[in-house]
């Protein structure tokens, strides 16, 4: 099942049947109603792409072949997409497409039968122009929104109608299609064969969609997650980005979870440029409105390899966007196309690039349990009566152990390029009763514990030893600790090894010399797991450095380092979901003092909106507790937003259109309902805060149309006469914790964890259900802007798809929230006096999917990994191979 709360919009609804709409109610078989001025009649019709894309549809019509009374077929423009997905690509209807969210193909017709909107014709002579009110009225290729966005041209708006906002068609943002040499898509839903005709894509082109599909996405079988729909599109691949067994309800796979692929990305590659499109809409562009940011990055000569890491203890870490666009652009895409081997490609194509002049931060959400960044500086280790020793010995033992190369390199000074969180298998194999009869090695392990010295952090570094003796796994990697006595000896108790899928990306750059590895676990937790105190995993950090051949990397990365050089990228520890949002925007020193406000217009509310994620939301945004700003210092939470406080003070309002909006829609209610989703629970929990404001369409000539848009705006206002200050969201995220992340308690916490002053979000995890992904516009106050070659565009300068401000819902008003939809369906129906169409909206009705919750509270045990039995079993058999190596 889809994800109820990060987007609802991809329930799968039943589409209406074929036939004869007026004013969106379906006329019965042989009826006849008297039309008048200003009535919208629309035609529904399998395979009818063609009837929208011919200049006289009317005169098509009736040329076609008549197969039924109520459905009308012409020749398909699509026919030799011959597919082979059995089934995952439904076949295009003219009329409520559900695969695309939205009735993208509703046609207006006027009353001597001519198309009144006249969309831009596929097989006509457009040259990618936008309309002139986007650049002076000259015509010419769209530039760049910058600090900006644009939205889509709707298809009944000509060139000229977009004064008010700057608007782009999808065939425009693709211009010219013939020097794009790669394309990557990730979106919800596509309609595949729409997009492949209307873009006018070649045959040839290598194109990459990551899309949504519930089965697909939580299989544990790799090749059930891609495959190639079209026979003559050879070089088309869709992949279902897999979904992490930890978000599966029970931890079991098999049970699914409640998660979405959600993101709207789509990334251009040419010879001397990538543009990089982040937008609200999936495949879907004409019917309804949707943001749309873009920008080109230029081709560099020599690639960079680093700009796909964040960097790590610099002191201009926050300089700007500039230092982690690139990073967060291939962390985000390497977790779709991780386990997809011939897709890998995609993140070493980045470094040709250049990302520095991004004009935003981007922000993603990944599924799965995330915890505080546990990146374990090796200087960072507290002196212990042990400490001179240990390092002499150290020195030793790397001396011997190491070529003179490595060795010169790992005392020149490592960079470490970021951490990820692995786990160690196989421990207890040693300290079974069987094979440690008197507990020796227990005892050797608890005495090298305990003379160890830690770090900062209070975790115990360890030693990642390669096994080319175990032939079973050529990427076989042995975890041990060093007899801190006696470590130029190589005197070792070793714990276990590296699971099979971890092991399989290090050993390749390991061996290469591309990266280093160095591994940390908490000896408290390693003593409990070998004595068999707990059956959870023990948490190793391994801390990713630069190689001695790093730089090499371009020249001398093989297939096999590619395919392990993604899934590094795909592992590598980042903030997602509320602490990306935090982490960007904590860069700045925002006027908390002033008088601000945060707005959010989404198409969709989770259904676990309430007090607590709304303070959590609001404190990830900076928002703050200023009445106890001077008292509490000493308060780790000092000035932290709460729910007590987001109770008495409520600090997010929410946009959302009303029902009677809804039902005065052009298109009826129809459109809506398969793009909102609010549930009437959530409503009747947050009416009392008094939050939400009616979400009216701007400019004037898309009222009646519905918004896809999912926007926050956070603005401070200063004096009289300076520009207002704070920043802009747009992208995919709806506003719910699905999208967001909620905090769960974290199992993994210890005292010793952060040396310094805490940070509160080290007490909790981040439980995140869905992939997405959005770009955040920063204004800062001029004193502290980063960005100074950025400063042209203003907040007030963003014209939102939204009227500002809002009007406050009154008393008697509701959200469209899907009972809503319902009865106004219900009432319809009764008006019309038609039963079969009563009979057949209440079918539709009963076939809706129900919401699924998440409790209100999450127990941080349920996230604790246990170990699996396949892993056990890999261990096994490893230790078997190590232990006859010993005894021969």
């Amino acid at each position: 099942m889809t994800s109820s709360q990060g987007a609802c919009d991809g329930l799968a609804l039943r589409e209406p049947s074929n036939g004869v709409f007026v004013n969106g109610v379906q006329l019965g078989k042989g009826r006849a109603v008297e039309l008048c001025a200003g009535d919208r009649v629309s035609l529904v019709c399998e395979n009818g792409s063609d009837i929208l894309l011919n200049s006289d549809p009317v005169t098509h019509i009736k040329c076609a072949e008549v197969q039924s009374s109520l459905q009308l077929s012409g020749e398909s423009k699509v026919k030799d997409l011959e597919g082979k997905s059995g089934g995952f690509c439904g076949r295009g209807k003219v009329g409520f497409d559900v695969a695309n969210e939205v009735p993208n193909v509703m046609r207006e017709v006027d009353s001597v039968g001519k198309d009144s909107h006249n969309p831009p014709s596929v097989g006509g002579d457009w040259q990618g122009e936008c309309s002139g009110s986007n650049n002076g009225g000259n015509g010419g290729v769209c530039p760049p929104p910058g600090k900006n966005f644009y939205l889509n041209r709707l298809e009944f708006m000509n060139c000229d109608s977009s004064a008010h906002h700057p608007s782009i068609t999808l065939p425009e943002l693709i211009h010219p299609v013939e020097s794009v040499s790669r394309m990557f898509i990730a979106t919800f839903t596509s309609d595949i064969k729409w997009f492949l005709t209307y873009c006018k894509i070649p045959f040839h082109l290598p194109v990459t969609i990551a899309c949504h599909n519930t089965e697909r996405c939580w299989s544990s079988k790799s090749d059930e997650r891609v495959f190639v729909p079209y026979h003559n599109y050879p070089n088309l691949v869709v992949v279902c980005p897999q979904f992490p067994e930890t978000i599966a309800f029970g931890n079991n796979r098999k049970r699914q979870g409640i998660a979405c692929h959600h993101p709207k990305l789509i990334v251009l590659q040419r010879k001397d440029s990538i543009r990089v499109v982040i937008t609200s809409a999936n495949l879907v562009w004409n019917s309804v409105t949707n943001t749309i940011w873009w920008q080109d990055f230029p081709h560099v000569i020599s690639f960079d390899f680093t700009s796909l890491f964040q960097k790590i203890g610099d002191a201009d870490i926050h300089r700007g966007s500039k230092c982690d666009f690139a990073a967060q652009l291939a962390g985000f895409m390497a977790s779709l196309v991780n386990d997809v081997p011939s897709q890998a490609h995609w993140i070493t194509q980045l470094t040709k690039y250049d990302f520095g002049g991004a004009t935003g931060h981007l922000v993603a959400s990944i599924p799965g349990i995330h915890f505080y960044k546990t990146s374990v500086l090796s200087e960072s280790f507290q002196a212990s009566p042990v400490s001179t020793q240990v390092c002499h010995a150290r020195y030793c033992f790397l001396k011997c152990c190491l070529n003179a190369n490595c060795f010169a390199f790992f005392f020149s000074g490592l960079k470490v390029l970021g951490s990820v969180v692995a786990s160690v298998v196989g421990l207890s194999h040693l300290f079974r009763a069987v094979a440690d009869s008197k507990s020796a090695r227990l005892r050797a392990l608890a005495s090298f514990l305990r003379k160890s010295c830690k770090s900062a952090y209070g975790k115990l570094e360890i030693v990642l030893r390669r096994n080319p003796i175990v032939s079973v796994d050529e990427n076989a990697v042995s975890v041990l600790v060093p007899n801190p006595d006696r470590t130029f000896d190589g005197d070792c108790v070793q714990l276990g090894f590296l699971p099979r899928d971890v092991a399989k990306w290090v050993s390749p750059l390991w061996d290469s010399g591309f990266f280093t590895f160095s591994g940390y676990v908490c000896p408290k937790e390693a003593l409990a797991a070998a004595l068999g105190e707990n059956c959870k995993k023990l948490q190793l950090i391994l801390n990713v450095s630069e190689g001695h051949h790093f730089k090499d990397m371009s020249k001398m990365m093989q297939a096999e380092q590619i395919v392990a050089f993604c899934s590094l990228i795909a592992s590598i520890q980042r903030c997602y979901g509320l602490w990306r949002l935090q982490e960007v925007l904590n860069q700045y020193r925002w006027p908390e003092s002033s008088k601000s406000e945060i707005i959010y217009s989404a198409s969709s509310i989770g259904t676990s909106i309430n007090s607590k994620f709304l303070a959590a939301f609001s404190s990830a945004v900076g928002k703050k507790s200023l009445q106890h700003f001077d008292s509490e210092e000493s308060d780790p939470e000092w000035g932290c937003w709460n729910a007590r406080e987001e109770l008495k003070n409520p600090s997010v309002r929410i946009l959302f259109p009303s029902i009677e909006r809804v039902k005065n829609a052009y298109n009826g209610i129809f459109p809506s309902r398969h793009i909102l989703c609010f549930t009437e629970k959530t409503w009747q929990r947050l009416k009392t805060l008094d939050i939400l404001h009616d979400a009216i369409p701007h400019p004037h000539e898309r009222i009646g149309h519905p918004m896809h848009v999912k926007v926050v705006r956070r603005c401070f206002w200063s004096g009289r006469d300076a520009p207002s200050v704070g920043w802009v969201y747009c992208g995919s995220h709806n506003f719910s914790a699905a999208a967001w992340g909620r905090q769960i308690l974290n199992p993994f916490r210890t005292k010793a964890d952060a040396p310094q002053k805490e940070d509160p979000s080290v007490d909790y995890g981040l439980h995140i259900c869905n992939y997405e992904l959005g770009i955040i516009f920063t204004f800062p106050p001029t004193e502290n802007n980063i960005c100074p070659e950025v400063k042209s565009t203003k907040l007030d300068d963003i014209i939102l798809p939204f009227v500002v401000p809002a009007p406050k819902y009154g008393t008697s008003d509701q959200p469209a929230t899907k009972q809503a939809m319902r009865e106004a369906m219900v009432e319809l129906a009764e008006r019309e006096r038609e039963k079969h169409t009563e009979e057949e909206m209440m079918e539709e009705l009963d076939d809706e999917e129900e919401y699924v919750e998440l409790p209100e509270e999450l127990e941080a045990t349920n996230y604790v990994e246990q170990e699996k039995e396949e892993e056990k079993e890999y261990a096994d058999i490893l230790w078997s191979q190590v232990d006859s190596s010993q005894s021969s």
